[in-house]
């Protein structure tokens, strides 16, 4: 299986391409990295392939905020300028700048 560049950054927000909601990317996986009754859960009609990168979302919708996995070909950029109303986006990001979130500084061993 190759991979291939991810066209999302970490900190873009996004909407999904079928259901409605959006959020911020907080990490990739360049292929599928979730488990098999996760992928087979998806109906057959928009199951996405498996080689292709997934994001990690802090996502909202009307109904409230969850963490999502979803396929590059179901994102679209969103281009509101608004920020996303997840209530971790402060663990993860320091700010919200010009339609970005900017991640926060790592202290690493």
């Amino acid at each position: 299986m190759s991979t291939r560049l991810a066209k999302f950054a970490i900190g873009q927000v996004v909407r999904h391409r079928i259901f409605d909601f959006r959020g911020v990317i907080f990490d990739v996986d360049p292929v599928f990295a979730n488990t098999e009754e996760w992928w087979l859960s998806i109906p057959e009609d928009v199951r996405p392939r498996k080689d292709q990168p997934f994001y990690h979302l802090l996502a909202e919708n009307d109904q409230g905020s969850y963490n999502a996995y979803v396929s590059e070909q179901n994102l679209l950029a969103d281009d509101s300028g608004k920020p996303v109303g997840h209530p971790h986006t402060a663990l993860i990001f320091d700010g919200f700048r010009n339609g970005l979130y900017h991640l926060r500084p790592r202290i690493t061993h």
